[in-house]
């Protein structure tokens, strides 16, 4: 008991930080009694028009639920210092291979800061799929990586290689982060999908290589990452490349310093992540 309580209490501090960091919120939003539909989300993007100005009550029950995936009480005796070293053509994940895989993803939306939008994500297909709405001053959804037990020494690779299919010309964010701080610098790059298969694209929309099946890869280079802290970009920063400690998918409706995603569109989204590989 004396556990879980302090779990939650973790829980609101970290949750306290992302309203602060990211829309200058002082207070937690008003709890909801009851989860809302997929219905009630979608209606306040019908027609693609967002309602910004909406509000909703707060699904506390589903904060509490993503947090608790990503938030872990102090050691008492710390995390050990060796490192899986990965080389180009290794593969760090991939969709059904939950034995092989370094990690697993969880979902982390926007109701982290207050917000109404959903996702869920399977990890044997690895469809991640929901509904983005602007309501609670919010747009945004995501998957993260847990904890990693031991970071990945990803110095010997020029970035990450990432197979998806669908995503329908949205643009999305991979993120590589080289900290256990939970809220800590999140490197980031852009990346767009694409409509029709036949057609291809890697990070900052350049062409790219496209497999059978409609699978688009995406190539992230490491030298290409931009620093940033609640999407907002940060200076003077050195990326680790040695010390890969979680990877996260962002689909939000910002980009970069409060300067909208230009290929965003509020309402329902699917994408399929197939795996992700060092190159």
């Amino acid at each position: 008991m004396t556990q879980l309580f302090l779990k939650a209490l973790l829980i609101l501090s970290q949750a306290q930080l992302f309203f602060i960091g990211i829309r200058g919120f002082a207070t937690l939003p008003r709890v909801r009694r009851s989860r809302p539909s997929a219905t009630r989300a979608t209606k306040l993007t019908e027609a693609g028009k967002e309602v910004t100005n909406e509000r909703v009550p707060w699904d506390f029950g589903r904060f509490l639920k993503q947090s608790s995936k990503f938030v872990t009480l102090p050691r008492i005796f710390p995390r050990t210092t060796n490192k899986v070293v990965v080389r180009p053509g290794d593969v760090i994940w991939s969709a059904g291979d939950t034995k092989q895989n370094f990690f697993t993803f969880s979902p982390l939306d926007d109701v982290v800061m207050g917000g109404a939008s959903e996702s869920t994500f399977d990890k044997e297909t690895g469809t991640w799929k929901g509904t983005v709405t602007s309501a609670n001053n919010g747009g945004f959804v995501g998957i993260r990586s847990t904890l990693l037990d031991q970071p990945l020494d990803m110095s010997k690779c020029t970035g990450l290689q990432i197979k998806i299919r669908g995503g329908e010309g949205r643009r999305f964010k991979a993120t590589v982060r080289d900290s256990t701080e939970f809220n800590g610098i999140a490197w980031t790059s852009s990346f767009d999908t694409v409509s029709l298969p036949t057609l291809s694209f890697s990070a900052f929309s350049r062409p790219s290589q496209l497999n059978g099946g409609g699978v688009t890869t995406v190539k992230i280079p490491f030298k290409k990452l931009v620093p940033t802290l609640f999407a907002r970009t940060v200076a003077d920063k050195v990326f680790n490349s040695d010390s890969i400690q979680a990877i996260q998918f962002i689909y939000s409706k910002f980009e970069y310093n409060e300067g909208l995603n230009p290929n965003f569109k509020p309402g329902d989204f699917s994408v399929q992540v197939i795996e992700i590989q060092g190159y």
